[in-house]
């Protein structure tokens, strides 16, 4: 049928997630910021790698494990060049990497601050359903509600009641979807019975 608003979401967080730390210089609790290079220590033939932090309050640091003990000949050697020179597009693969951090740090920070770009597919002339498609650069925590509600002219209470008529349905399936983080590759449909609600979402879902 082509009767489809077919979107690209491109959902990129400004910035990336901190640890909560016991800084012992400050005496408590205090969120560690990524300071954009990774120190290696060699023993022998197998290698170790940080990603150093620093205390936003007192610049205190803390090591958050890359990888330990790996021997050197099973690091791809572009890797390996890339952890030497501290290259901005591999630091930021694992700063923003939040599961990785809250099994090293346990306790993390996340921003909702996310910028989003927004590419048509597909725009049938006579469409009456919007598909979104996100896509997501690095994984977030951020709840699927938080971003609609972000982006286009519908409050959480308003997503939630058109979830439950199926008027907004999510793929992967789940009943609390709405709820739970975003990830890549998920799609959300609406198929909404007002027109003039469905232009006024569409136009928006658009960047409009």
């Amino acid at each position: 049928m082509c009767d489809i608003l077919h979107l690209e979401w491109t959902a990129t967080l400004k910035t990336p997630p901190r640890p909560i730390l016991a800084c012992s210089t400050c005496g408590g609790p205090k969120p560690f910021r990524s300071s954009g290079r990774i120190r290696l220590n060699a023993n022998g033939k197998r290698l170790d790698a940080w990603l150093i932090y620093r205390c936003i309050a007192c610049d205190g640091t803390w090591n958050r494990p890359v990888f330990e003990r790996q021997s050197v000949r099973a690091i791809d050697p572009a890797m390996l060049h890339a952890m030497q020179a501290s290259t901005p597009d591999f630091v930021t693969r694992i700063e923003f990497d939040a599961q990785a951090l809250k099994a090293k740090a346990g306790r993390i920070e996340e921003s909702d601050d996310i910028e989003t770009r927004k590419a048509v597919l597909r725009h049938d002339a006579d469409w009456r359903r919007i598909a979104i498609t996100l896509a997501l650069p690095h994984p977030t925590g951020l709840r699927l509600d938080r971003l609609l509600a972000a982006e286009l002219p519908l409050s959480r209470s308003r997503l939630q009641v058109l979830f439950d008529r199926q008027e907004i349905r999510v793929a992967p399936e789940r009943k609390d979807a709405l709820k739970r983080g975003i990830r890549d590759g998920t799609v959300v449909t609406l198929d909404l019975r007002d027109e003039a609600e469905r232009m006024a979402i569409g136009r928006a879902a658009m960047g409009g």
